[in-house]
Formats: structure tokens, C-alpha cells, sequence
């Protein structure tokens, strides 16, 4: 079985994908779209890409993803202990920019204020990816934000140790494919949800209020809502809903079918179990 991943190596969704399918074969991608891409044209079965940080908050691009691809599930959730090293090419001492990706920057921000103030940084597609460039670019004075094996792959010297802001950082990563499978892991269950994609009906007073509703009168605990514009317009948005439920055959379907009779379009992500991996 193929299965995508934002790439290159060593970044920490690779950790993580490796850990989840410890024997399937694991095709790197550029960024979240392509992983998106590779699962709708069947390039692939399946595809593990970040969700959201306990630092930085929801991974936008995969929300926006969730949105826009038709016919595209979550199947799992695992969450997993995100720790950043400051790396530099052997060959130098210093250097005069912090390359990586933007969530890595921000999970470091009060760190390299403290102590490498004035130090440009530059985003990048991934943590590995500008570990990779700097291994390729000796000649250039960059540093870089990634994990341990991301060094020791591309041959990179770690210079600062776990330097993120806070030590209990997490990011959660999703399990996507066209099928509606409930994955099961040999991790930690920590529990189950439900993920819907809910869109109000334009000028209707009160339709927020209206659709959580539908989950209150049931004791249904949402455990997440966020909001994203719809990019058609100021004031245009989608919700993204997690249930924290077990499924439930009756009650969840009418809540389905309450949804839907106030003029909402819901889509239903699916229903899965949350893991938790240790390290």
C-alpha cells in the first residue's frame, strides 16, 4: 500500500507516518496540497498530513484542503510530541538567516528572540526541506529548524537543543483517503470524534445559534469549532465541528438530518478514533 506524506524525509509528518504504517511504502510530497492531490487521483491509498499544533493552533492549508477536495475522509487522528533543533552545516560557525517551515518558526519565536535577535528568518515548505537546502548549500551561511533525524540524515550539527517555546508541544496529524474507514492503530486510544464541514445559508439571522443547537438539546459535546472564510467574500465562512462522541446510530444521524433541514451544507468527514504516541 502507498501512502503520501508531506516530505521530504525526515520531516516530523514522516515520524509520524512511519510510526502509523511501519510497513507500507511511504512516498514523500512537496507540500499539503500535493498530498491532497495524490489520494484524489489515486496516486495513493491513503495520506498523512498536519492538522493542528498545541502551540500554533490549526494547520489552515489542511483545513482549507478538507474543504475544497470532494469525497476525501478522515480516518484516524495521532497525536505526537513535536521537539525543534537549531542546525547549521558542519562547515560553518554562525549563520545569518533561520530557515524552515512557518508553524516551526512561530512554535520557536520566543527563543530566537532571546538569543539570536535581529537573525532574518525565511519560511520554507517543510522542516526537512530547508534542512536538506542548507546540507546542499554549505557556501551559505543559514541555519535551520527540524528534528533530530533530519541532522543525522542530511549530516547537519545541532547547535540548540529543543528550542521550542513550550515543552508540552503536540502537533495532531489526520489519516486522509476516499473511503470512510475507521482506522484502528496499536497506540494509545485517547478517544473518538466526529468531524463535520458545516456551511450556513447566506443572511440567516441567527444560524449559528441554530446549528449548535442541533448538538446542545442532544448532550452532544463538541470538543472543537473554527471558523475559515470561504474566500468568496468578507463575512463568508465555514465551520470546522468536532463531535466528542462515540458514534451513535440514532442520535447522530438525526443530528445529521436536523442540520441539513435548516438549510445548512454539511459534510461529513467521518467518524475515527484519536491515538496518542508516546514518543
Amino acid at each position: 500500500m502507498k501512502i503520501a506524506f508531506l516530505g521530504p524525509q525526515a520531516s516530523f509528518t514522516q515520524l509520524a507516518t512511519s510510526q502509523i504504517f511501519p510497513n507500507e511504502e511511504l512516498l514523500p510530497q512537496s507540500n499539503i496540497l500535493d498530498c491532497f492531490k495524490a489520494v484524489q487521483n489515486d496516486l495513493v491509498e491513503k495520506a498523512v498530513v498536519p492538522l493542528e499544533n498545541s502551540i500554533e493552533g490549526t494547520v489552515s492549508m489542511t483545513l482549507d484542503y478538507l474543504y475544497d477536495f470532494d469525497e476525501i475522509f478522515v480516518e484516524t487522528e495521532v497525536v505526537m510530541p513535536i521537539a525543534h533543533q537549531l542546525m547549521i552545516h558542519p562547515e560553518n560557525h554562525d549563520f545569518e538567516k533561520v530557515l524552515s517551515h512557518p508553524q516551526a518558526l512561530a512554535q520557536c519565536f520566543h527563543f530566537l528572540q532571546e538569543n539570536y535577535q535581529g537573525i532574518a528568518k525565511q519560511d520554507f515548505n517543510s522542516t526537512s526541506a530547508s534542512a536538506k537546502l542548507i546540507a546542499e548549500n554549505p557556501q551559505e551561511k543559514w541555519a535551520a529548524i527540524a528534528n533530530s533525524y533530519a541532522a543525522k540524515l542530511y549530516g547537519l550539527k545541532i547547535i540548540n537543543h529543543n528550542i521550542q517555546d513550550f515543552e508540552q508541544n503536540h502537533t495532531k496529524f489526520i489519516v486522509i483517503s476516499k473511503k470512510q474507514n475507521q482506522l484502528t492503530l496499536d497506540f494509545q486510544k485517547s478517544g473518538e470524534k466526529t468531524s463535520l464541514l458545516i456551511t450556513l445559508p447566506e443572511d440567516q439571522a441567527g444560524g449559528l445559534h441554530q446549528v449548535l443547537s442541533v448538538f446542545a438539546w442532544r448532550k452532544m459535546n463538541l470538543s472543537k469549532i473554527e471558523s475559515r472564510t470561504l474566500k468568496t467574500g468578507l463575512g463568508n465562512y465555514f465551520f470546522f465541528i468536532n463531535v466528542a462522541n462515540e458514534w451513535h446510530s440514532v442520535l447522530s444521524n438525526n443530528a445529521l438530518e436536523e442540520l441539513k433541514s435548516l438549510g445548512t451544507d454539511v459534510k461529513f468527514l467521518g467518524h475515527y478514533n484519536e491515538y496518542i504516541i508516546e514518543s
